[in-house]
């Protein structure tokens, strides 16, 4: 990975961000992820995200916490809170900001137990593939604390099949239909593609039961969106 994700937060806290990073998968064209919105405040999260927030508890970590915006908010309400990501670039901005406790590490990795995991943006996303998803699962309830709660969010993308006249056009042969090629780019230059997951509620929660763990909806969006307990 060429990291342009990092070096683009790197390049808005700096002053020297010029453009956004554009985004794509197979199924949508090209949009663009304005960099001042990964630097958003409390005031303007998503409900879904305000939430999370305000249900988070006891030793907290924030998995793939890009620019630190959801530790910092954590901190200034008195938080312990840990924040890692894979991005180099991410991680330093974080620190940068003010995140006292912010490691370059893939959840994978992670050993600490928690009270909270956060997993926001899209959490589902860094599971990739459903195949992997039982993996990530079972990873994730090993760092858990007795009685603490994994928060995450996704979007059921059915929607994003369905023709002018209400059909879906979903080709049955290749797989779910939340498991996406996800491609950025930043300045002209085209990241790594990599697989990105949206999980519809049900299947979450078919997942979460198969490896011993709960799971309830706490809130819902306006588009599709969701944001689920995950829990013991």
């Amino acid at each position: 990975m060429k990291d342009l994700f990092g070096n683009a937060l790197l390049d808005y806290f700096n002053n020297t961000a010029l453009e956004d990073i554009i985004t794509s998968t197979n199924i949508s064209d090209e949009d663009t992820l304005p960099l001042d919105y990964l630097f958003r405040d409390y005031t303007n999260m998503p409900k879904i995200e305000q939430k999370a927030l305000d249900v988070s508890q006891g030793k907290i970590l924030d998995v793939g916490c890009g620019a630190g915006s959801h530790s910092l908010y954590l901190q200034e309400k008195g938080k312990q809170v840990k924040a890692i990501d894979v991005s180099k670039g991410a991680i330093a901005v974080s620190k940068k900001r003010g995140v006292i406790n912010a490691q370059q590490i893939s959840l994978l990795d992670e050993t600490e137990t928690f009270d909270t995991i956060l997993l926001l943006m899209n959490g589902t996303g860094i599971f990739q593939t459903i195949e992997q998803l039982p993996q990530y699962l079972k990873h994730l309830k090993s760092l858990l604390n007795k009685d603490g709660q994994i928060l995450i969010d996704s979007s059921d993308i059915k929607y994003m099949y369905e023709d002018e006249d209400g059909g879906f056009w979903q080709d049955l042969n290749s797989g779910y239909y939340g498991e996406l090629d996800y491609f950025l780019s930043y300045k002209g230059v085209t990241e790594t593609p990599m697989k990105w997951l949206y999980l519809d509620f049900t299947t979450l929660n078919i997942a979460c039961a198969s490896v011993g763990l709960k799971c309830e909806m706490l809130a819902q969006g306006e588009h599709f969106d969701y944001l689920a307990k995950i829990y013991v």
